[in-house]
């Protein structure tokens, strides 16, 4: 049954025990805006509450994206002032909510993450119980070239990697395909495209869902994984990003022989100075943190980089010019002091301005 929702742009509807979230924005790639968080947030809430509903799946439309991240171009095209202000904290704060959620949400959350799947749609689908990827999946956190940070608890979901593995991913926004994704325990399954609505009739002919009886089905269509390429890095990985400066990771990678060091510090060369700093000073001080604690430091984050010029320019660089030459200000890593990067990371001053979950 659909339940009408006042929008297209995210279909909700139950079969059986099971509820269905769509995101149904093909044609850009379903990036989430502001409308869509609050349409799957109202959803969440209700099937929670709802002892008819065993578990959720969420998937895109359109067969191209699962989504391809948040629709921060509405944002990065503001002119800056108190508007564009409350509107970044709006968006980033209902979108964090929701990646809470997610993440704690009582009932299992089964995200099928077929195509491209990046930045916001990680957190869409990473916090979730059970993670389907196909033979379509592209996963990448590519927001450093953006003038961004990898979010959306990526400083969690991250630092669940082994190693160094989470600060490779972060820094260079390498593409993941399902075998990797499988084998870094990104994805808990992977599965052929065309079984979606197979999956999805099996789960809802079931007279009662919950943890056991999802895994069994989703285990019944899981497909054998192949070998995984990036996830096999992983001593190599730890060699060249173990160091304690961006300067030293890439000073590493200049010295390295293989083809993706030298692919890894290539996008060094495109990303934000000032991005590449956060990053690593995120992800190392977020090991070991609940998700709670570092959605709020990410939320100070967002709100403070989305204001700054580098993310205006990557904005105007990536999605709206296309010219893929951004300016950074500073353009060098040297030029991006300690100080500046802690100051990101301090307490607002109103304490009632701080992310609320």
């Amino acid at each position: 049954m659909v339940e009408p929702n006042g929008s297209e742009e995210v279909l909700v509807e139950t079969r059986g025990p099971l509820g269905i979230l769509t995101l149904n924005r093909p044609k850009a790639l379903n990036a989430l805006n502001l409308g869509m968080i609050d349409i799957i947030e109202a959803a969440l809430e209700g099937w929670g509450a709802d002892p008819g509903i065993g578990a959720v799946l969420i998937r895109g439309a359109g067969g191209r994206a699962f989504c391809a991240g948040g629709d921060v171009r509405v944002l990065g095209v503001l002119p800056p002032g108190p508007e564009a202000d409350y509107r970044i904290r709006e968006y980033f704060a209902w979108e964090y909510r929701l990646n809470y959620r997610i993440h704690t949400f009582a009932k299992p959350f089964i995200a099928w993450i077929d195509g491209v799947t990046m930045g916001g749609g990680c957190g869409l689908s990473l916090h979730g119980s059970h993670i389907v990827a196909t033979e379509r999946t592209m996963v990448a956190m590519p927001e450093t070239v953006l003038g961004l940070f990898p979010d959306v608890g990526a400083t969690w979901f991250l630092n669940e990697l082994e190693g160094e593995m989470g600060v490779y991913l972060g820094l260079s926004g390498v593409r993941l395909k399902s075998d990797d994704l499988l084998a870094l325990g990104l994805a808990s399954h992977v599965m052929a495209a065309d079984r979606i609505e197979t999956l999805i009739s099996e789960l809802a002919s079931q007279d009662a869902l919950d943890a056991e009886s999802v895994e069994r089905v989703l285990d019944r269509h899981a497909a054998e994984a192949g070998t995984p390429i990036v996830a096999a890095r992983a001593e190599r990985v730890d060699a060249l990003f173990g160091g304690s400066t961006v300067e030293a990771i890439v000073e590493a990678l200049e010295e390295a022989p293989e083809e993706w060091a030298r692919e890894a510090l290539a996008t060094f060369r495109r990303a934000s100075p000032t991005s590449l700093k956060l990053t690593l000073r995120q992800l190392r001080g977020g090991r070991g943190k609940e998700l709670a604690e570092m959605l709020r430091i990410e939320y100070r984050l967002a709100v403070r980089t989305a204001a700054n010029h580098d993310f205006r320019e990557g904005v105007r660089a990536i999605l709206v010019d296309k010219d893929n030459s951004p300016r950074w200000q500073p353009d060098r890593l040297e030029d991006v002091g300690a100080a500046r990067i802690e100051s990101y990371f301090a307490p607002f001053a109103d304490s009632g301005e701080e992310l609320a979950l």
